[in-house]
């Protein structure tokens, strides 16, 4: 057994056990990946995958269990590997912040201020993607900290932290009927062309759900994963907006109207995403700590290096 066998068995899980991707991945040739696969199943004598002819479905009872002694393994050995960056010099480096378009353009702003007047000599880097992107990088150490509303808190290979609460908030041409509407109703809204985010980020599935509880189907002619440009689309008249409060706030611009919509939709979490078990630099965990003041020093940094999930109770 060795180390690039153990690769390409949390690849293979990782890459839904298409081999193509996973020699990709691992700069190897396919039939190299077929060769370590078939020898460390001689040499266990186990059966790791389920087959139909050449191709892959899934993985064993035994390959499961391979494969969470695989995650292990294979993080300890990245442990190792950052030993001495942790232990020589912490106040120098690089955080890698993967975060969606939202978090970087309206949440983060003051906090990544407060970082660099703490941490002058560490150089920050933002990759803005999707949650399932973020999710990806935090996998394979592309990124030090994921910041998203999904997937972040319900992986068990991640440890996730509370940031912050938030609701939707419509937004409205200037003298748009639905501003004279006191309360506002789903019904209302439905009436109007919607144009929102897509499937999968910032909150959307709350946004239908609700929808979807009162018997409703909204008109959505436009989805986006930029709240920037779903604001430009709706002062052009081609619907309304629904996006996330911290990016709805519309008061130096006279042509959009932001109408409140806390008691239609249910509130959305921010988390902090990271790996679980991963030994980080000491300014990791001051990040974290400045995000959320609830949250100590001290206790991100024991969750985060709790070898088993722990379900995670702070106040926000």
């Amino acid at each position: 057994m060795n180390f690039q066998q153990l690769k390409i068995i949390r690849e293979a899980a990782r890459r839904d056990y298409n081999l193509t991707d996973v020699a990709s991945m691992l700069y190897t040739s396919q039939s190299g990946v077929s060769r370590h696969i078939r020898e460390l199943e001689e040499e266990l004598g186990i059966e790791i995958f389920i087959r139909r002819g050449k191709r892959l479905l899934g993985m064993t009872e035994p390959g499961k269990a391979l494969l969470v002694i695989a995650e292990r393994i294979l993080n300890e050995a990245s442990n190792v590997r950052r030993l001495a960056d942790v232990f020589t010099d912490n106040a120098t480096g690089v955080l890698t912040i993967a975060t969606t378009h939202t978090q970087a353009r309206y949440s983060l702003p003051p906090v990544i201020k407060t970082f660099r007047e703490r941490f002058p000599e560490v150089r920050l880097e933002l990759i803005q993607g999707t949650p399932q992107e973020i999710e990806t990088l935090l996998h394979n150490g592309g990124a030090d900290v994921g910041i998203a509303t999904e997937r972040l808190n319900n992986d068990p290979l991640l440890v996730a932290y509370p940031w912050f609460h938030w609701y939707h908030t419509l937004l409205v041409p200037a003298g748009h009927p639905l501003v004279n509407h006191t309360p506002l109703t789903l019904e209302h809204i439905a009436q109007w062309p919607l144009i929102t985010y897509r499937q999968g980020i910032t909150g959307r599935g709350r946004i239908d759900d609700a929808f979807q509880r009162r018997g409703l189907i909204p008109d959505v002619v436009l989805s986006a994963q930029d709240s920037d440009v779903i604001k430009t689309y709706v002062e052009l008249g081609l619907g309304i907006g629904l996006v996330a409060g911290q990016a709805g706030g519309e008061a130096g611009n006279p042509a959009l109207v932001q109408l409140d919509t806390r008691h239609l939709f249910e509130a959305n979490t921010v988390w902090l995403g990271i790996k679980r078990g991963q030994l980080q630099r000491n300014y990791v965990w001051h990040f974290i700590e400045l995000c959320n003041e609830a949250l100590s020093f001290e206790e991100i940094k024991r969750q985060a290096l709790e070898p088993e999930e722990a379900v995670l109770d702070y106040q926000i």
